[in-house]
């Protein structure tokens, strides 16, 4: 007897609530995902800009605004001692009115943040705290905003799952601490390392999901059918063989190229 089982929903990005942000800092990259009206913010990190080849952070930093007038953006302060981590993040504030100042939970030497994010927050400078891992650290944070300012709690849940934990049950917590706690705090699952990570965070009841572009263009498939998908992979490894000419000298007859002939 066969048994019937139910069919899977097909996932559809429109069905998100989550705010999806590009994360990245190639200029012209930042550009095309702003013709995107999905794209809802952005943000960046002196590692991406690195890479990117960003010489000058301010030039760089003005460009992009320039570039995203009406979407909130994220920068984050470089200096490891607080003192100057504070000057730089009310520098950075008065870039732009929709501009984030990320500041990491810690410094290199396991100094907490969380007294400076308070000043900040008192301040009137919407916070992106970032590289958060723990609850303890989500508590600790929300214990120092301003209830009159907006914050982005960044949660690394892609780098959690990393360590072989699940992340869902961090980030649904934070998410009800914050709720609890602060009007105006949002709950950001970065470190995304797939398109299922979307739907997981949707789930969660994150605000926010910061995506790099090479995952947002993986976007078109969702929801694609999987027999579809199948065929298409098959088809992918079949046109690598052919074009690199590989064959497989056989015992009873000659090599078999890649393409089916005999060689």
């Amino acid at each position: 007897m066969k048994v019937s089982r139910p069919m899977e929903p097909v996932p559809s990005i429109s069905d998100l609530r989550i705010k999806i942000f590009a994360d990245g800092a190639d200029l012209n990259g930042i550009r095309e995902m702003y013709a995107k009206p999905f794209i809802k913010g952005f943000t960046t990190n002196p590692t991406l800009m690195r890479k990117a080849g960003v010489k000058d952070y301010r030039a760089f930093a003005r460009e992009a605004i320039a570039a995203v007038p009406d979407r909130p953006i994220s920068f984050e302060v470089f200096a490891d001692d607080h003192a100057t981590m504070e000057a730089q993040a009310m520098e950075i504030a008065s870039w732009g009115a929709n501009v984030n100042v990320k500041i990491p939970i810690t410094n290199t030497k396991r100094q907490s943040s969380v007294p400076l994010v308070g000043r900040l927050s008192k301040r009137g400078v919407a916070v992106n705290v970032t590289a958060m891992f723990t609850l303890d650290q989500v508590r600790a944070t929300l214990d120092v905003l301003s209830a009159d300012t907006p914050a982005i709690l960044s949660i690394f849940a892609g780098r959690v799952a990393d360590s072989g934990r699940d992340p869902m049950p961090i980030m649904t917590e934070a998410v009800r601490l914050a709720a609890k706690a602060h009007p105006k705090a949002e709950v950001l699952w970065a470190s995304p390392r797939e398109v299922l990570n979307l739907f997981h965070a949707d789930a969660c009841g994150c605000h926010i999901i910061t995506v790099t572009n090479d995952l947002l263009n993986k976007l078109g498939s969702v929801g694609k059918d999987l027999e579809r998908f199948s065929l298409e992979t098959v088809e992918m490894f079949w046109r690598d063989a052919d074009a690199a000419g590989y064959n497989i000298p056989t015992r009873d007859a000659a090599p078999v190229l890649a393409n089916g002939a005999r060689s």
